[in-house]
């Protein structure tokens, strides 16, 4: 019976109501609905024997939709042409026979997961504790240095001599802070050496000293500081002798100042430079225990303008001390207190959760009056809770107030009092003339300290000094607290890459005087860089396959290891934060590892997963094998993954040099033109390869090398060598028999290739390799990790962004891959060693599918007629102008299609060709979706949103007060210099110079976060017909998976209206906030803290507990700079120091 043919607008008889049981199936959960107004497309499954009876009326034309029986007929024609091209010309099966065939050149080896991770957990503590020796005897010789120093009083610049890192680049500025005012240090000029390892200029005979932008360096502190860790110079030197593989050695000072070695010029940003050594990762996670934190804010209406914004400020430079141990939560209070957030309770001070607070803040308004105890309250509640995760170590109070007189003492009885517990830190923020005595008092009760913040400049300083009284436990403690600690993976500030770094503190050991208490003070923390690429060296990875790895992670599931953790962009002053759950497609079987993992068990699961393609393109299910152990005397834990392909690997034993000649010669370009085009895998073969990402010019680097060594010497990797070679001439018998002999242009085939593990790719024929885009490493090649993962032929369609033009077929030769895995079975061992397949000439296929799915069984054979008096089915040939027929692989990705005006789209999204019918496969569970973040993606900044004058809150000076004397000298005054120094390092305050953000790398890209969105096929294997329901507009369907491929035949008639326009599927990566941040803390991911907590001694001091701000500048220092900004020149700062005086011994 036929189907009417229609036009647009034409009435359809709808189905008739019927007692028959007909199987429906409703749309999935969040699949898309028609909203009211014109009709929208609605997908009605009916059965295959009901479908086209009921849509059949009388009169009709002389074409009908195709039976389904008919549709199955074409796509086993296309089934059957595919596996009959794979055959002849993929040689799965000849070269099955020619791995035999040579089975006396190789071996087949076992990969053992549970020896394999042991051996390598091993190797890296190995690798660790080497470092940590060498921190051990740095952090004692500091201690000795400093207790042997004796202070003086008189120090000056001139008795110094040190090389200050950033003097040549303060040199080159004429209007560097030295340049200015004639530095009177001793500043020593060094020569420096290249060196890889360093990735630096460098010298091993000095240190280098790095101290921040807004600290004095002439300060009797900081003299005295340079002076007693000069001697550290020697202990760092033989260090490397003994270890000549160590990196990085660093003393973290906790006056500011950073001592490293081997010495290099400093990496000065083109803006003034806030590296402060205190404010990093490594340096608060070494200088105290994980701390749980409330921040509570005063809003009150007292609080306004210029003192508001510096709360602001101090609350943002407060949370940049906190790392992913500790937690904190954030609120105002003026009557009440409230969150500033939509946390509720204390959070993981992750870069995330710290992110939601410091826009929060932003919108806090000063408002009401002051309520102390509603604030403190608030804390204690906050800090009682014992339900969430938190640290359960230093617990605080973080005030910040522009005064008061209430000292709440009530609320400190009820809550803190007499274990004081929790330590209470108060803070007065702006230019007051308030009585500052009740929050020195509150300070002092609770075994806290009070600070000052005048102006912005001491914002910085005064935020990070908590730290010091912190670390008073921890030095009380001795011996019991000097346990190193490994950080998370972060970014090193010399321009190492990605690092990982071992602390250790340094306790002073000098006592206040004959009889006196011990000094309870932290000198500073010591640190040893281990690079992430260290590391990796002492992991398989060719023997393990395209899709086995290696991966490590902490206790806070964050990986340091793991092929997937590669930071498109870094900022050094963020950790590296990759949780194994967002390295990998996360679900009920990875969580239950990672926790594993976590609590340092070892363990060995095989599960059923989804992972995603290299290119991101695909979703593959996939058989996993997961091994862990935890390694020893460290808080990281190891893991191996191997798919089950990759329990065996072959070892090649070329010992007969004369075969190793003849296979090498298959290497060389004269032999291409008849042996096809071979390329390389860039791996690291011998020492003295010179690396090239062109591999023309790699592979004639490798020869002219293979000229001078052989394959067994001592300076390369016989394993890598010996397997390169074996394939090379293993892929040559692959021309010989089978490919040499083939007509490829009889089958439109542009090309016929082989890759192997052995790291050969060869192409046939040799001028194919021209338009060879793929990755020549084939582990990195995403068609070949995924023929690996994948049973029968696997399609990979050109890339083809939806934003890029569409590929023009008038000028090139569009080819489509196909690939597929060779499988060995050798005694009962199973294995697959390489990926063979061809490349089709697009153009010439789909003429070809067009034919598959017509009646006419070849091309010569005419086309049938249909004439009036008879009924035809419709076919993809003849009837191409209402019919569409296409292929669309398992990613939704068009592969070829009957329209001529398609194939320019094809490895487009299809949603992007026919959005109507791919929502419609998509709601038939043709397709299933999978959604994921990327976090580690780059993307270009925001615009600036203002480019105005500075804020209204900045005080600016009238005419009277500039001719008062008294002013020049006032704290309004030097809080104005600061305002105008601070403001170019703080972009809430000023606009950044547009020319300067241009010119720099951190301006012109950022770290941001990506959705990611693939689509895979469904659980349904079977041929359905369905209609998409849209009043006149409907359209018949017909999709079927075609057999041993990833490809899905769909059949349907072409679109003829535009008012049933669907809701587009969209695949391409999208910006996101990522999933929202108030929900996830809710139910956060397990993790542990530090096996270590010193947070009380019973012994401590507290009776050091506040100060004021600053030193009081000089007049004539101020007219001078007062005038420099009258004069309209950009000043230079007065450097300041901000120091307990107890640091003197």
């Amino acid at each position: 019976m036929a189907v009417p043919a229609r036009t647009c607008g034409a009435s359809r008889p709808g189905p008739t109501r019927t007692t028959l049981p007909w199987p429906r199936r409703g749309p999935r959960p969040g699949a898309w609905r028609p909203a009211s107004g014109p009709p929208r497309p609605l997908l009605l499954l009916l059965p295959p024997l009901l479908l086209l009876p009921l849509l059949a009326a009388p009169g009709a034309s002389a074409y009908s939709f195709p039976q389904q029986h008919t549709m199955q007929h074409w796509a086993r024609r296309l089934e059957q042409e595919i596996d009959g091209v794979m055959r002849i010309f993929g040689g799965v099966q000849q070269l099955r026979e020619i791995y035999k065939d040579n089975r006396n050149l190789f071996e087949v080896q076992e990969n053992e997961p549970q020896k394999l991770v042991e051996k390598v957990a091993g190797d890296i503590e190995s690798l660790l504790d080497r470092k940590v020796q060498a921190l051990k005897r740095l952090a004692d010789a500091a201690e000795n240095f400093q207790k042997a120093h004796r202070w003086q009083d008189n120090i000056k610049e001139e008795d110094v001599v040190y090389y200050d890192a950033k003097a040549d680049a303060e040199l080159d500025d004429p209007e560097s802070e030295d340049v200015e005012r004639g530095s009177k240090a001793s500043t020593l000029r060094l020569d420096f050496v290249e060196d890889s390892n360093f990735k630096n200029k460098v010298n091993y005979s000095y240190t280098a000293v790095q101290i921040p932008t807004d600290i004095y360096k002439g300060s009797t502190v900081i003299l005295n500081e340079l002076n007693w860790t000069e001697a550290l110079e020697n202990v760092f030197t033989e260090n490397r002798r003994q270890d000549p593989t160590l990196l990085w050695q660093v003393f973290g000072s906790a006056t500011g100042v950073t001592r490293y070695y081997p010495a290099t010029p400093w990496r000065a940003p083109k803006k003034i430079d806030l590296y402060d050594v205190r404010r990093r990762p490594w340096y608060i996670q070494g200088a105290s225990s994980p701390k749980d934190m409330v921040i509570i804010v005063d809003v009150s209406g007292s609080v306004s303008g210029l003192t508001l914004k510096l709360m602001k400020t101090s609350v943002c430079e407060m949370l940049d001390t906190l790392s992913d141990d500790d937690y904190v939560n954030v609120a105002s209070f003026n009557e009440k207190a409230q969150p500033v957030s939509c946390f509720t309770h204390l959070v993981q001070a992750n870069v995330r959760n710290k992110k939601v607070f410091k826009e929060a803040v932003q919108g806090m308004v000063a408002k009401g009056t002051t309520g102390y105890k509603a604030g403190f309250e608030y804390a204690f509640d906050q800090l009682q809770n014992s339900n969430i995760t938190r640290a359960n170590c230093n617990k605080m109070i973080m005030m910040f107030t522009d005064g008061g007189e209430d000292r709440v003492q009530d609320v400190f009885e009820k809550y803190n009092w007499p274990n004081r517990t929790v330590r209470v830190f108060t803070f007065s923020v702006g230019q007051h003339n308030y009585d500052v005595t009740p929050l020195q008092w509150m300070a002092c009760a609770n075994k806290g300290y009070y600070f000052e913040i005048p102006s912005i400049g001491a914002i910085r300083i005064n935020t990070q000094e908590y730290l010091d009284v912190l670390g008073r436990p921890m030095v009380l403690a001795g011996k019991e607290a000097k346990q190193v600690q490994w950080t998370n993976v972060y970014e090193d500030a010399l321009g190492l890459g990605l690092v990982v770094t071992g602390t250790l503190p340094v306790f002073n050991l000098t006592q206040d005087g004959p009889g006196e208490k011990k000094n309870q003070l932290i000198l500073g923390v010591m640190g040893i860089d281990v690079a992430l690429n260290d590391i990796k060296r002492l992991t398989p990875n060719y023997t393990l396959g395209a899709n086995g790895y290696v991966f490590a992670i902490d206790l806070n599931g964050y990986v340091l290891l793991h092929p997937n953790l590669k930071p498109q962009t870094t900022n050094f002053r963020e950790p590296v934060t990759l949780d194994f759950l967002d390295a990998e497609l996360e679900d009920e079987n990875k969580e239950e590892i990672r926790r594993s993992m976590i609590d340092g068990n070892k363990g060995h699961k095989q599960i059923r997963t989804l992972v995603k393609s290299l290119d991101e393109r695909y979703i593959d299910e996939v058989m996993r094998n997961y091994t862990w152990v935890p390694i020893r005397s460290t808080n990281y834990s190891l893991g191996l993954v191997l798919p089950p392909y990759s329990t065996f690997y072959l070892q090649a034993n070329l010992s007969d040099q004369i075969l190793q000649v003849k296979y090498f010669e298959f290497l060389l370009p004269s032999s291409f033109e008849s042996e096809g085009h071979v390329f390389i895998a860039p791996r690291e073969y011998c020492k003295d390869l010179n690396a090239s990402d062109n591999n023309t010019e790699f592979l004639k680097n490798f020869i002219e090398l293979m000229e001078k060594v052989t394959p067994d010497s001592k300076q390369c990797n016989n394993f890598l060598l010996h397997n390169l070679i074996l394939d090379t001439g293993i892929t040559q018998q692959l021309v010989e028999r089978v490919w040499r002999d083939q007509d490829l242009n009889t089958y439109s085939l542009l090309a016929v290739f082989a890759a192997t593990d052995g790291g050969i790719t060869r192409v046939f024929p040799n001028k194919a390799a021209e338009d060879w885009t793929e990755n020549p490493e084939p582990f990195n090649a995403s068609f070949y990790r995924r023929s690996l993962d994948n049973r029968g032929y696997v399609f990979n369609p050109p890339h083809q962004d939806a934003l890029l033009k569409p590929l023009e077929l008038e000028n090139d030769t569009v080819g489509i891959l196909v690939s597929t895995a060779v499988e060995l079975s050798l005694g009962g061992r199973t294995l697959r060693p390489a990926v063979v397949g061809v490349k089709l000439d697009l153009e010439a296929w789909a003429e070809k599918f067009k034919v598959l799915a017509s009646n006419r069984t070849h091309q010569d054979q005419p086309q049938k007629q249909c004439g009036p008096s008879s009924h035809c089915e419709m076919d993809c040939e003849v009837n191409n102008e209402d019919l569409l027929c296409v292929l669309i692989d398992d990613g939704g990705f068009l592969v070829l299609s009957n329209q001529n005006h398609q194939w320019d789209q094809v490895g487009r999204f299809f949603s992007e060709v026919d959005a109507n019918l791919m929502l419609a496969l998509y709601n038939n569970s043709f397709y299933t979706r999978k959604e994921s973040y990327d976090y580690q993606a780059a993307c270009a900044p925001q615009p600036p949103g203002n480019l105005g004058a500075a804020p209204r809150g900045i005080f600016v000076p009238t005419i009277a007060d500039f001719l008062n004397l008294a002013w020049w000298t006032s704290a309004a005054a030097w809080s104005l210099f600061q305002q105008l120094l601070y403001g170019l390092i703080y972009h809430s305050w000023f606009q950044a110079d547009p020319a300067e953000a241009e010119g720099s790398p951190e301006t012109r890209e950022s770290s941001c976060v990506m959705k990611q969105t693939q689509y895979y096929f469904g659980s349904v294997n079977a041929s359905y017909n369905a209609i998409i329901d849209c009043g006149n507009c409907s359209r018949l369907f017909h999709a079927q998976r075609v057999t041993n491929t990833n490809l899905l035949f769909v059949v349907a008639e072409k679109p003829l209206c535009s008012q049933c326009e669907a809701g587009r599927l969209l695949q391409k990566e999208t910006h996101s906030d990522g999933p929202e941040q108030c929900e996830l803390v809710q139910r956060p991911r397990y993790r542990r803290g530090p096996h270590i907590c010193f947070d009380y001694n019973a012994t401590e001091d507290t009776s050091d507990c506040g100060r004021g701000a600053s030193f009081p500048p000089s007049l004539g220092v101020l007219v001078s700079l007062q005038l420099l900004l009258l004069l309209g020149l950009p000043p230079r700062p007065q450097p300041q120091i901000h120091a307990h005086a107890s640091r003197r011994p």
